[in-house]
C-alpha cells in the first residue's frame, strides 16, 4: 500500500509539470463555472447550501446528488478520459484508481466546495436587492 502512495505522488508530480498539465487549470475552472451557475440557481430558489443539504436532508439527498451529478458529471468524465489518455501515452501504464482520484480532485471536489459559498454570496446579494426594491 505504501508503494502505491509513493507511485501515485510521483505520478501527480509528473502530471502537474509534464505534458497535458493545462488540464489541472482548465478542469477546475470548468467545475467552478458549473458550481457558480448552480449556486446562483440555488440562491434564486431559496435553497440551503448544497453540501449541507446533502448531509442534513436525507429525504432530498438523492435528488440533490443527481442534480449535482448532471452538472459536474461531464467534467468528471472528461477528467477521467484525459487522465486515461495521459497514463497510456506518457506513463505507459493504466492505473484505474489514479484515474478516479484525478477525476475527483479536478472536478468533483472543486464543484462541491464552491457551490455552497456561491449560493451564500448570491443569496446575500439577492436579499439585499429585494430589500432595496421594497424600500
Amino acid at each position: 500500500m505504501e508503494d502505491f502512495f509513493q507511485q501515485f505522488m510521483a505520478a501527480v508530480g509528473f502530471r502537474t509539470s509534464g505534458p497535458m498539465n493545462l488540464r489541472f487549470i482548465i478542469q477546475p475552472l470548468i467545475a467552478l463555472v458549473f458550481s457558480v451557475l448552480d449556486g446562483i440557481r440555488d440562491a434564486k430558489a431559496g435553497r440551503h447550501l448544497y453540501l449541507l443539504s446533502l448531509i442534513r436532508e436525507p429525504a432530498n439527498r438523492k435528488k440533490y446528488a443527481l442534480e449535482g451529478w448532471r452538472s459536474i458529471g461531464k467534467v468528471f468524465i472528461i477528467a477521467i478520459i484525459l487522465d486515461f489518455i495521459f497514463q497510456i501515452l506518457f506513463m505507459h501504464q493504466f492505473n484505474p484508481i489514479g484515474i478516479l482520484i484525478a477525476g475527483i480532485l479536478l472536478a468533483v471536489i472543486p464543484y462541491m466546495l464552491l457551490r455552497g459559498p456561491v449560493n451564500f454570496i448570491a443569496g446575500r446579494i439577492i436579499n439585499r436587492n429585494k430589500k432595496k426594491d421594497n424600500d
